[in-house]
Formats: C-alpha cells, sequence, structure tokens
C-alpha cells in the first residue's frame, strides 16, 4: 500500500506526461503481481464497490479526531477534499500497516456487507495505522472518487515500457470485460482470455476540434462528412453467437438497451460496429435530454421503452467476418458498413449519412443546419484514414457549431476544489421571470465553474464576500449584481429544475461588466431557445 500510495504522490505532485510516465513505469517494474492488477484495475475505473457512504466516514473521523462534527464538516468546506480532510484530522503516530494493495481492496470488498459498527472498527483501525498520504490514498478507495489525471494512454505507454507489448495491443487487452477476481496480470498483459476476447471492444478512435479554417484542410474531395449526433458513443460486439454493448466509457450496456441487443439474431458472427446510441422518438432523433431518462436506471421497463426507444447510429465498421479491418482506408470500410446494414435490415440499426461535398462553402451550409437537424455540428473524415486509437490530429475532426448563449445573473456562489479551495468559484445563475405578483424574479437554471482568468476569479471572490446576503452550509447567496454570458451546447425543456429548462455543459464565455443586472434576459428567451 505505501508504494502505491507513493507513486499516486508523485502522479498528483506534477503536470508533466514524462514525469508520470516514468512514474508508472517504475512502479510496475518492481511491484507484486497482484497490485500491479489493481493498479490497472483501479486506474481503468474497475474500482470495487463504494462499501461505506461519505457522511459515515465524516462522523468516524470526528470522533477519532476527538472533535464536534459540525467543526470537522467546516474544515471539510475549507479544504475542499473529503480524504484530504480525513488524512489530516485523524491523529496518527503508528504507520504500523505493511498490507499491500491487493490485500486492502480485498478487504473492502468484504466489507460492504457488514455492519455499520463492524465498517467503523475497520476504518477507524486502518486510518490508524497508515501514515498520511496512505491515508489519503486509503480514503479516496474507500470513496471511489479516485481521479489523478491519468488517462488510459499514459498508462499503457508505462505498461508498454515494462512489458514491451505494444501500446496498441495493451489498450485492446485492457478494454473488455474482465476484473481482478477472474484474471491475473501475466494473463490480462501477455495470455488470451478467450472469454473476454469474445466480449471485448476496440479502443476508440477519438477526434480533435477544428481550430483551423476549414479551406486549410486541402481539397473538400478527400473528405467526407457526416453529423455529430449528440448521444452516447458506443460499440455492438458481435461474436461467438452473443451480443455485447460497450460505452466509450467501458461500461457494459447490453441489458439496459434491448432494441439493440436485439440485433443478436441479425447480425453475422465476428462483426464490431462503432457508433452512436440515440434516442428516437416518433420516427426522428431526439434529444440527448430525452436519453437521461434511460442512463442509470437498472430496469428499463415497458413503459420506458415505448416512452424513449432508442437507434444505433452507426459510423464505422472495425471487424469484418471475424478480422480486425481498422487498417482499411475510411472509405473502403464505410462500403462494407453500408452492405452490412443494409443487408441487417433492422429498425434499431441505422447508417449514418455520409455526405460527399464539391466545395467547402457547400460544406459550411450544411454545418449551419445542424442544430435545425438536431445535430452539434459535422465531423470531417479523410476518405484514405485508418481507423486509429485515442485521439489523434489530422485525419478526423470535428467541425461544432457556435454554442447558444444567453446572459445570466450570478446568484449563489460556493468555494472551489484543489487550489481553488480558498476562493468562491462554483456559480449559480439565474435569469428573470415575472411572479405570481407580477414582479421580476430571478429563477436559477445552470451552474458553471469555468471560463474566467485567476485574476478574475479573485475579483468575483472578493466581491462575493462583499454581498453575501445568506449562508446555506458552504454556499452563499449573493446580492445580485454580477451579469455573465453563459454558453451551452444543448437545451430542453425539464421537469426536474425549477426553471423548467435544462441546459447542456454549461460554462462562462465571459464577465459582463458593461450591463446592468435588469436589463438582462429573460427565462423566456432561454425557453425560445429550444429546438421546435
Amino acid at each position: 500500500m505505501k508504494s502505491f500510495a507513493k507513486l499516486i504522490e508523485k502522479l498528483d505532485a506534477t503536470n508533466k506526461t514524462k514525469q508520470k510516465v516514468a512514474a508508472l513505469a517504475d512502479y510496475f517494474a518492481q511491484a507484486e503481481e497482484q497490485d500491479k492488477l489493481w493498479t490497472i484495475a483501479i486506474l481503468s475505473h474497475r474500482r470495487p464497490p463504494r462499501p461505506v457512504n461519505t457522511t459515515l466516514l465524516r462522523t468516524y473521523a470526528a470522533e477519532l479526531a476527538l472533535i464536534p462534527l459540525w467543526l470537522f464538516e467546516e474544515s471539510y468546506h475549507i479544504v475542499g477534499d473529503l480524504a484530504e480532510s480525513i488524512a489530516l484530522v485523524v491523529p496518527n503516530d503508528q504507520h504500523t500497516c505493511h498490507k499491500s494493495l491487493s490485500e486492502i481492496l480485498q478487504e473492502l470488498v468484504l466489507l460492504k456487507p457488514k455492519t455499520e459498527y463492524e465498517k467503523k472498527l475497520y476504518v477507524q483501525h486502518m486510518w490508524m495505522q497508515l501514515d498520511y498520504y496512505s491515508r489519503f490514498v486509503f480514503t479516496k478507495l474507500l470513496t471511489g472518487s479516485f481521479r489523478i489525471g491519468i488517462s488510459q494512454k499514459l498508462m499503457t505507454k508505462a505498461l508498454s515500457l515494462v512489458t514491451s507489448v505494444p501500446e496498441d495491443e495493451l489498450a485492446y487487452r485492457l478494454m473488455g470485460n474482465w476484473n481482478t477476481e477472474e484474471t491475473t496480470f501475466e494473463e490480462l498483459i501477455f495470455g488470451r482470455n478467450e472469454q473476454a476476447y469474445v466480449s471485448k471492444p476496440y479502443p476508440f478512435y477519438l477526434a480533435y476540434a477544428l481550430e483551423c479554417d476549414v479551406h486549410e484542410l486541402g481539397e473538400v474531395t478527400q473528405w467526407a462528412a457526416e453529423h455529430k449526433w449528440d448521444g452516447i458513443r458506443g460499440q455492438i460486439i458481435c461474436r461467438k453467437g452473443e451480443i455485447f454493448v460497450w460505452s466509450r466509457g467501458e461500461e457494459l450496456v447490453t441489458d439496459k438497451y434491448p432494441e439493440i441487443a436485439d440485433l443478436v439474431n441479425f447480425l453475422p458472427l465476428g462483426t464490431v460496429i462503432d457508433g452512436e446510441i440515440l434516442p428516437y422518438i416518433d420516427g426522428q432523433i431526439g434529444l440527448f435530454n430525452d436519453l437521461q431518462t434511460r442512463i442509470g436506471r437498472k430496469n428499463v421497463s415497458k413503459a420506458i421503452l415505448a416512452k424513449v426507444p432508442v437507434i444505433f447510429k452507426a459510423y464505422d465498421i472495425l471487424e469484418y467476418q471475424g478480422k480486425d479491418i481498422r487498417e482499411l482506408p475510411y472509405q473502403d470500410r464505410r462500403l462494407l458498413l453500408e452492405e452490412l446494414v443494409s443487408r441487417t435490415n433492422h429498425p434499431s440499426l441505422q447508417l449514418s449519412d455520409q455526405m460527399n461535398f464539391t466545395s467547402w462553402d457547400e460544406a459550411i451550409a450544411e454545418r449551419e443546419l445542424s442544430r435545425e437537424k438536431r445535430s452539434e455540428g459535422l465531423m470531417l473524415k479523410k476518405k484514405s484514414a485508418p481507423y486509429q486509437v485515442g485521439r489523434k490530429k489530422g485525419d478526423w475532426w470535428k467541425w461544432k457549431i457556435e454554442p447558444l448563449t444567453i446572459d445570466a445573473v450570478l446568484t449563489y456562489a460556493m468555494r472551489g476544489h484543489g487550489r481553488r479551495t480558498n476562493l468562491f468559484t462554483d456559480y449559480t445563475f439565474g435569469l428573470w421571470q415575472l411572479n405570481e405578483a407580477g414582479k421580476k424574479e430571478l429563477v436559477t437554471f445552470a451552474k458553471a465553474y469555468s471560463g474566467l482568468t485567476d485574476k478574475e476569479f479573485a475579483q468575483v471572490d472578493n466581491i462575493i464576500k462583499r454581498t453575501t446576503l445568506e449562508r446555506f452550509g458552504p454556499v452563499r447567496s449573493v446580492e445580485p449584481t454580477l451579469v455573465f454570458e453563459l454558453a451551452f451546447e444543448g437545451i430542453a425543456f425539464s421537469n426536474r429544475h425549477k426553471s423548467g429548462v435544462s441546459v447542456r455543459f454549461p460554462r462562462i464565455l465571459r464577465w459582463r461588466k458593461d450591463k446592468k443586472i435588469e436589463d438582462e434576459n429573460t427565462l423566456d428567451d432561454l425557453k425560445a431557445l429550444i429546438p421546435k
């Protein structure tokens, strides 16, 4: 555990890619086999289920520190990170724990079904035996919020240095339906688990946002275009009489989309298709907000299947007749995909329309129709390009439409996290609406915490502290004096929000010092942006 904690400390202390890869490679070269396997699992988001909720952890920590819970809560809000707060507040000078990472994680797996009293004894006992950083990491494992800025790509690069297995092959091996109970490090990296192979998707190819003028891409005839749909990127894998649906987040979601799972009876074996899971209501593509009613549901009822049916919009084919065809040019793969979708003839599998333009002006005109067609813009794909691994520049570009914008008033603020712990940087915004008495009031509709410079955040923080009206734990309501222009990717009606509207990916574009709050946009202005 100490070795793993030292690794996390090194990774957390630098933003330099080379140093992170070197730290990972050094760890993988020296760690025990089972610890290496668990490290890969943790960094691949395969952590064990959370055995204790955070409310109980805060209570346990306050009790050990001999302080009232309210004082721990206030300290936690200042520090901004629960694991760090606990690591700091729990008294400890023993440092007697010599358990390995794998031993502790196995104990956490067994801890989940135990009584609250047994959980308390175990957690407090571990805190008292671990050194500061090991205690911090242990608590991160307990809470499940283990985010240290390590991408799958960095981990595979480090593993490749140590094992001499090519990065692309490692990326493929680490995907799929494997777990620490049914495999070993040796099998995962060097062996071939037949069952895991059957379900395993390919690493996704991801596009960069187009930042240059589109004319700089060269001849338009070298490029194919299709609309960029706003759903869940995924792969359909059909092998050995079984079908698997994977999301880009490496989640197996076959049982959540039975419409797509039904393709097992129609697709030929040895087929892998890349595409997008989309809501498809009354014969047209819906909004991401529609799809959210199905995301996260453990049981998909007949009612929700009828209300929000889905389709799989096919973009590419990666495996055909059992062969990996990613090295073929995109235009060749596209012909195979068109033939396959046509032959399959299933309502849940639809081909993403491809467009071939004779001029970039035609492409620009089509992109301007994106919002009308409920897409986010265009994807541009070089016809000669292979299907690559990860995010690469040059062959695939996402050419998104400009975001929707609106001017809104800051109404609430909360302290940030990390280096912004001492500043109020997490904001809630409101828009004007007439209440039943005919008076204007601000109705909250969005939260955002990015888009300002460090200098601007400091200036806004100073104003928030001077204009606070009320405090609700870590949240402050403020006098409405500040106006910001917000950008967002999508908008829809919502019964879950007080405003009746939900916006997708809101962020701050700029601080509108030139505007008065009385003149700002209304909730009706926002609703007018919702697609008809």
